[in-house]
């Protein structure tokens, strides 16, 4: 079952989330738990994995837009320097 204290996936930071994320995939193959654990502890993990996963997509999409702004403005530059 998901602890009690366990706080929001989005009010965590990406380390801490994938820290937390990492030792649930621990415990999960260790064996050890018993199943309602094992069950709790998997959806909790499921959740942190679709906060991390959208996260990665929020910065990849800034880094291409970033990307693109660098490159218009090489090539803007490049314009006016050959005019």
């Amino acid at each position: 079952m998901e602890e009690p204290q366990a706080r929001a996936p989005e009010a965590m930071s990406f380390g801490d989330a994938m820290s937390e994320l990492e030792s649930i995939v621990g415990a999960l193959e260790s064996g050890s738990l018993d199943l309602e654990e094992s069950m709790g502890r998997y959806e909790r993990g499921i959740g942190l994995l679709r906060d991390l996963q959208g996260r990665l997509r929020d910065a990849e999409h800034k880094v291409r837009v970033l990307v693109g702004e660098l490159e218009a403005e090489e090539s803007d530059e490049g314009g006016a320097a050959g005019a």
